[in-house]
């Protein structure tokens, strides 16, 4: 027992209900597709090696509302979802964070001891698991969390901090892309701008990419890159759009050296391997539920390197917390909807039906 801990307890006393511990909270579950349930469940325990975090943030992502509409790979109901999450250290055991941080939360369960982890593929381990995906996640106020899943900073916010992980997705993709190793600037092309491929253009902009350019079939998607981002190079895709002849509109006559799919869309990503120059690198960002086919000789043709990319590991939080706190990665004009954990239930479908849709932040208040 440790003064951490101590406090920890002492606080969490006193914030519940001054006497005994409540041992039950309230809970959204999604219990089947298109239906979430206003419940009960226990509090966790502080356990070794663990931390209980008051959770105040959570963002919403297209996994959780492919989840809603019951056609997200690798998912069973019922589930409580929310990986996107900022909180408040309550009580810990272990760590270097303390009680009354606030914190991003990654949701990122994997085994130290599995050949992945301990060769630095955390985000990919063989037996990984995600909060919110594959077990249980923050859509209840207290949840519990290895002390290694807390990422501290002094200086941001529980909804900053709630973005942390979204924005890791694109860090890493553009870790996983290894841009100009060939020392002259690469032209990269991101296909789908919804907010995972946002994040990918944001921190291909912190890399200082040269020619850059964002394809979506959205006029507001891509009106916002323009606005929020300053994206020079924009392309909407419409039925008679020849995407390949756009793409070397914009590059001088070349195809992108490095292209990010990030629509989870199986015609586009398989339409990559026509749309990057030879020698060049896709990074599938999105995924989707069935098979990748792709031509093997134009393949081969254009020496061409496929890499998936997943989740995001701890050097990516980091990158992405700095960018944060000193003001290189900006998410003030992220946010476009708001609701509170109470009120999911009845207004999720309807909230992330708009097509004006960017992003949606939870208030998971008391």
């Amino acid at each position: 027992w440790n003064w951490g801990v101590e406090l920890g307890f002492t606080f969490w006393w006193r914030r519940w209900i001054g006497g005994a511990m409540a041992d039950q909270q309230r809970q959204i579950v999604l219990q089947e597709p298109g239906r979430f349930v206003m419940g009960e469940g226990d509090v966790p325990e502080l356990l070794p090696g663990t931390a209980l975090v008051r959770v105040r943030r959570i963002g919403v992502c297209g996994t959780d509302i492919h989840a809603f509409y019951g056609r997200q790979p690798f998912f069973e109901y019922p589930r409580i979802l929310g990986h996107e999450l900022g909180g408040e250290v309550l009580a810990i055991d272990g760590g270097s964070a303390q009680v009354g941080d606030l914190c991003a939360l990654s949701p990122y369960l994997n085994d130290a001891s599995s050949p992945a982890s301990k060769r630095g593929h955390s985000n990919c381990c063989e037996r990984l698991e995600v909060m919110g995906v594959h077990c249980d996640g923050g859509m209840r106020p207290v949840i519990r969390v290895p002390v290694e899943n807390l990422h501290v900073s002094k200086s941001l916010d529980c909804e900053r901090l709630a973005l942390v992980e979204m924005l890791g997705i694109g860090a890493h993709a553009v870790a996983r892309a290894g841009l100009n190793l060939s020392g002259a600037d690469d032209y990269v092309a991101v296909i789908g701008a919804g907010p995972i491929g946002m994040s990918v253009v944001q921190f291909l902009q912190a890399t200082g990419v040269g020619r850059l350019v964002v394809v979506d079939m959205a006029a507001h998607r891509l009106d916002f890159c323009r606005e929020a981002f300053t994206v020079e190079h924009t392309i909407q895709v419409r039925e008679d759009t020849d995407l390949v002849a756009s793409l070397r509109g914009v590059g001088g006559g070349e195809l992108p050296t490095v292209l990010f799919d990030a629509t989870g869309h199986p015609a586009s990503m398989m339409s990559s391997f026509e749309r990057v120059a030879h020698g060049g690198r896709i990074v599938f960002v999105g995924l989707f539920q069935g098979e990748v086919k792709f031509d093997d000789p134009n393949f081969h043709r254009r020496e061409l390197t496929l890499m998936s990319s997943r989740n995001a590991t701890p050097d990516d939080w980091r990158w992405v917390i700095d960018g944060l706190e000193d003001g290189s990665v900006d998410t003030e004009p992220w946010i476009s909807h708001r609701l509170s954990l109470d009120e999911v239930p009845e207004r999720f479908k309807k909230i992330t039906a708009d097509p004006l849709l960017r992003k949606v932040m939870i208030d998971v208040n008391e």
